[in-house]
């Protein structure tokens, strides 16, 4: 009996230091929770982010896990404010997410001097992995080089070679229109002007009116969120396309073509990281989503918030610690990245995760089959040709020559 108690007594102490011995790992998800991206991040991403955590087993593996989140208002202040509350007192080793370019710039330098990790879901300039790259941010699903050289190339190819922009008048709108402008220009087009619209805008006619008197064939959408599907509306309204002119929604999301419904938003062409009814592990993913999000299903930014969050996670159980941030996104580029939504692919030296992107068509009502049933898809285009090269880049981390 004695030598029982003994052996239960040491399984417990050795149960115990197992317990105290669990890396702790605190995540951060810093998003929109209650304006214009709110539907494409908001609480749909903090639910990814612990889903990532659920089917890692991260428990199993010796992480102790947990995820909190906070709305950025699409302030940089507050998101900065936010970030340093975390990082200073909180004890966040990571922040995930952060739609709005602004916001994201900002914390990403937040991050770099609190020596912490940012990986970006949501915000689209390609800054991030281009001149404000840091060792500290990984960038994960899609950038505005890649959606100009996906949507901005193919529709030029195809003969929409004048343009005008409605343009974000904040980072992302800029990177966006900058980029988008490039590829015009690379492939024969011309750019006939560009007006800058204010964020979370309700009015686009006197811009929409500019756009209609430029008689440029594409009116280029440089914008996201509540601001798309407000010009997209407006434009049909306004009869843009009824008289002659196209646009081209150079980031739709799901939950645009969702809110805008297939009568107003068919034909659309669009660039995207990921749909949820591509693959059945997708649409596994997607059904467990919509089970727990009122049946809506989940946009690119919300599985790429999985896919980074997994990836992160497999980095600091392979270094046994989260503390050093520049230390995890060194492994975190040293390991092939490979999970269910994204696939195999890899994190480059500036940052940038590299995966193929996808070119799709809004689908007409009469071909849908249901609801979400939203998009065709038109072309592949290669993980090696979807982002921008390292030979271009002017990241200070990439080596040159």
């Amino acid at each position: 009996m004695r030598l029982a108690a003994i052996f239960l007594a040491a399984s417990s102490l050795m149960g115990a230091g197992a317990a105290y011995a669990q890396v702790p790992v605190k995540i951060g998800v810093l998003n929109d929770q209650s304006g214009l991206y709110a539907d494409l991040g908001g609480q749909g991403s903090v639910w990814a982010a612990k889903k990532a955590v659920e089917d890692f087993g991260a428990a199993a593996k010796g992480l102790k896990v947990e995820v909190i989140f906070a709305d950025h208002q699409n302030k940089a202040d507050v998101g900065t404010s936010v970030a340093r509350q975390w990082y200073d007192v909180d004890g966040v080793d990571v922040i995930v997410d952060t739609p709005n370019s602004g916001v994201a710039l900002a914390v990403s330098g937040v991050t770099k001097e609190k020596n912490k990790v940012f990986i970006n879901s949501g915000a689209a300039t390609s800054d991030l992995t281009g001149k404000a790259c840091t060792p500290n941010t990984v960038h994960w699903t899609y950038d505005t080089w890649a959606l100009a050289n996906g949507t901005g190339k193919a529709i030029v190819k195809t003969g929409g070679d004048t343009w005008f922009f409605l343009t974000a008048d904040y980072a992302f709108g800029h990177a966006l229109e900058r980029d988008t402008s490039e590829v015009v220009k690379a492939n024969g087009g011309k750019v006939l002007g560009q007006v800058r619209v204010p964020l979370n805008n309700a009015d686009f006619s006197s811009f929409l009116l500019q756009a209609q008197s430029s008689k440029a064939k594409i009116v280029g959408l440089a914008n996201a969120g509540g601001d798309t599907i407000n010009s997209i509306k407006q434009a049909s309204e306004y009869g843009i396309v009824d008289g002659g002119q196209k646009l081209a929604g150079l980031l739709i999301f799901l939950t645009d073509v969702h809110s805008l419904g297939l009568k107003v938003a068919q034909g659309l062409n669009l660039t995207s990281a990921w749909y949820w009814d591509q693959t059945d592990a997708n649409r596994k993913f997607a059904d467990a989503f919509a089970a727990a999000n009122g049946g809506r299903r989940p946009t690119m930014v919300q599985a790429g918030v999985y896919s980074g969050v997994t990836h992160y996670l497999k980095a600091v159980e392979a270094l046994k610690s989260a503390k050093d941030g520049a230390a995890v996104v060194a492994e975190m580029k040293k390991i092939p990245t490979d999970d269910p939504l994204f696939g195999k692919g890899e994190v480059r030296a500036d940052g940038r995760h590299i995966h193929p992107m996808f070119l799709f068509e809004v689908k007409k009502p009469s071909e849908s089959k249901g609801p979400w049933d939203y998009y065709t898809l038109k072309a592949t285009i290669p993980a090696n040709e979807a982002f921008r090269p390292l030979a271009d880049s002017d990241c200070p981390l990439v080596k040159k020559g």
